[in-house]
Order: C-alpha cells, then sequence, then structure tokens
C-alpha cells in the first residue's frame, strides 16, 4: 500500500546527517523536490502488483516517491555506501517494501533480482546512462516485453534528444534507432539546472519507455546493433560505402544506395538487417 510521507525528515536534514555530498566522479545530481519526482513516479503509470527498480537513490527523494506509489515492493540499487547509510531509515519506514542493495548498476541483470512484472525507474547517474539503457534494450529485444513492463528514465537532456530523433533532425542516430525499433518512446517532462543539487551545466530530460510486442522474424539485437554502429560511424559516406559489405541486402531491400545513414529510418534499418541475418 503507498505510504503517507509527511512524517519523514526533510532530505536536506538526511543529507547533512550522513555527509552526503554529491560527487562528480560518481555522476550525482540529487533530485530533492518531492512535487517533481511524485510527477516522474505519476507519469511513469501505474505499479499495482510490480516491483520497480531504481538506479542510484542517493539520497532517497525519487524512492520516497516509490514508496508512495501503488508498487508492491522496491529495489534500489546504489553504490556509494555514504547513500547505502542515508537510506536506512526509509527502509524502516518501507515496513519490507523497500530493499537496497549496495550495488553497481554496471554488474546487475535487473530481469534476475525481481520477478516480472518488474519496471525501472531512475535518475540515471549521467556518465552510464547510455550504456545500462542499450543493455535493457537488448533485455528487451532477447525476453520480449516481460523483460521490462515499463523504463521511466531521466537523461541529459542532449542524450534524450537523440533518443527521440527522427531522420529530418541531425540528432538522429544510433540511440534513436535502437529506442524506438524496441519501445514507444515519450518526452514526459524537462527539468532545469536549479532543481538539483548541485546544480548540473545542462538541462535534463524524462522520457519514458513502454516496450513494443516485436513481430515475428525481427532481426536480434547483434545483428541491428552492428549494421546501426558500421552505418553512423561513417554517417557523412553514402551507405554504398559505409556498408558495403551488405550491398545485396540493400539492392534486396530497395534501399536508395546513395543515402547517408541518418536518411535511412527505423523500418529501413530493420528490412535491412532481417536479410542480413537471413544471409547467415
Amino acid at each position: 500500500m503507498p505510504k503517507d510521507l509527511s512524517s519523514l525528515p526533510p532530505l536536506r536534514d538526511v543529507i547533512r546527517d550522513h555527509s552526503l555530498r554529491a560527487e562528480k566522479a560518481l555522476g550525482q545530481n540529487f533530485l530533492l523536490d518531492q512535487n517533481l519526482t511524485d510527477k516522474i513516479v505519476r507519469l511513469a503509470g501505474d505499479f499495482s502488483g510490480q516491483t520497480v527498480i531504481e538506479i542510484g537513490p542517493g539520497p532517497g527523494g525519487l524512492t520516497r516517491s516509490l514508496l508512495g506509489s501503488d508498487a508492491s515492493h522496491v529495489i534500489a540499487l546504489e553504490y556509494d555506501q555514504r547513500a547505502i547509510s542515508a537510506l536506512q531509515g526509509l527502509v524502516a519506514f518501507g515496513e519490507g517494501r523497500l530493499d537496497v542493495r549496495h550495488a553497481d548498476a554496471l554488474d546487475v541483470d535487473l530481469t534476475a533480482i525481481a520477478p516480472a512484472p518488474r519496471s525501472i525507474v531512475a535518475n540515471l547517474p549521467y556518465n552510464i546512462s547510455t550504456v545500462l539503457l542499450v543493455r535493457w534494450l537488448r533485455q528487451i529485444r532477447e525476453q520480449g516485453q516481460p523483460a521490462f513492463a515499463s523504463m521511466t528514465l531521466m537523461f541529459q537532456k542532449e542524450v534524450a534528444d537523440r533518443i527521440l530523433a527522427t531522420t529530418d533532425d541531425k540528432a538522429y542516430g544510433r540511440l534513436s534507432v535502437l529506442g524506438q525499433w524496441l519501445c514507444d518512446v515519450r518526452r514526459l517532462f524537462d527539468l532545469p539546472p536549479e532543481a538539483f543539487t548541485p546544480p548540473p551545466k545542462i538541462q535534463s530530460t524524462v522520457l519514458r519507455f513502454s516496450p513494443k510486442a516485436l513481430p515475428e522474424g525481427s532481426p536480434s539485437f547483434d545483428v541491428m546493433e552492428k549494421i546501426i554502429g558500421v552505418a553512423f560511424q561513417q554517417r557523412r559516406k553514402m551507405i554504398r560505402s559505409s556498408l558495403r559489405d551488405y550491398l545485396p541486402e540493400i539492392e534486396a531491400a530497395e534501399i536508395t544506395p546513395t543515402l547517408r545513414a541518418e536518411d535511412l529510418s527505423v523500418s529501413d534499418y530493420l528490412k535491412l538487417a532481417a536479410l542480413v541475418e537471413a544471409r547467415a
């Protein structure tokens, strides 16, 4: 059941009492405004019957809002031992609904630590956000929609713009294709630097990823990632040059070989990858 959060101490007091100064090396920028963390959780959707996994809870601002939701259980992965100590009061407050684990998210398979249905809600450390996103997208391709019911994630606005970009946008690239292939991606809202402690030098954006049901015959993640990676590594070249190893498939897919990587739609890459995989 949702918890009444009004009895909890102010987050600034928690930070002070545990000497939890944000560390740049850990990509820490704390979001302390409960109105904003509540908004993230509210827009993330209905968590009834779900386990929600949070990455890098810090002093627990977003964690509090998750405990105020209908989530049946919350698992928070935290690398900073200071934050582990600071979250213990919240663990007691959660009365069994909150599990805080000392771990590096880069080393953890999220699908192995909680039963489905599971979702991710996180203010991601910006220095590892794209690495984590690509890993979770791979799991969605390999396991289907049971991997994650949804992912509500905060990125640097520049990265979010890349994920959402289409072929008429110079930001369009590898993350755009992978994200939009596997998920319906929606921008929830932007946050200014002053929303955080300490304020970063960039704006932030919250995105919601809803995994798609993929049709039979969809290409593997490895094949798609390889083709996209090669194409966008040489994005200003025509694909007859950058993707010259796949010229027969380009012709079979009826894709104009004088186009550049940024001109191919997600569906173009899917057709090409399916033909390449069939050849193998």
